[in-house]
């Protein structure tokens, strides 16, 4: 489980462009976010993802709740997230499902996170573009979300590590 914020700052990557000529792309670099929330299951390549306003324990707990009732976490059905050290994760205030234990990874080691390489995969739609707003930003990413939960096998190839418990 992570979050990442992408927002109407134009996310910029290399592209190619023929000798001799600078390829030109048009942005409008605003400062308005939105968060994104990702749980994956990377021996299966399963996403659920989430589109949210703010970034704080109370939107955390919102997502956390929802992740939890959908998969009907219980006293006999249990769910592992490994998460970072995050204040909003680790809240006094924020309050676990039943069913779902959290396992937190060594403090800057975002690598080792799953759900930190679902990132450059979900911004796809954005890269080298600009939304028009936050409207046209989120159905973005609701259209890119949709399209990696129907494409687990891509989605396996980047957060199934050869570590990853149950691999070996």
């Amino acid at each position: 489980m992570d979050e990442h914020r992408i927002g109407l700052k134009p996310v910029l990557h290399k592209v190619w462009a023929p000798q001799g000529q600078r390829p030109l792309i048009k942005t409008y670099p605003r400062y308005e976010w939105l968060y994104l929330y990702a749980f994956v299951q990377p021996q299966t390549g399963k996403t659920v993802w989430y589109i949210l306003p703010e970034l704080n324990t109370a939107a955390f707990q919102v997502v956390l709740d929802n992740f939890a009732s959908s998969l009907d976490a219980s006293e006999k059905k249990h769910i592992m997230l490994v998460m970072d050290n995050a204040s909003w994760h680790t809240s006094p205030k924020l309050v676990l499902p039943e069913g779902v234990e959290t396992v937190y990874q060594p403090p800057y080691s975002p690598e080792l996170q799953p759900a930190e390489h679902l990132w450059s995969l979900s911004d796809e739609l954005v890269t080298n573009r600009y939304p028009i707003d936050l409207d046209d930003l989120e159905r973005r990413l609701t259209v890119q979300c949709e399209r990696l939960m129907q494409n687990p096998e891509r989605v396996k190839v980047h957060t199934l590590f050869h570590w990853w418990p149950g691999v070996c």
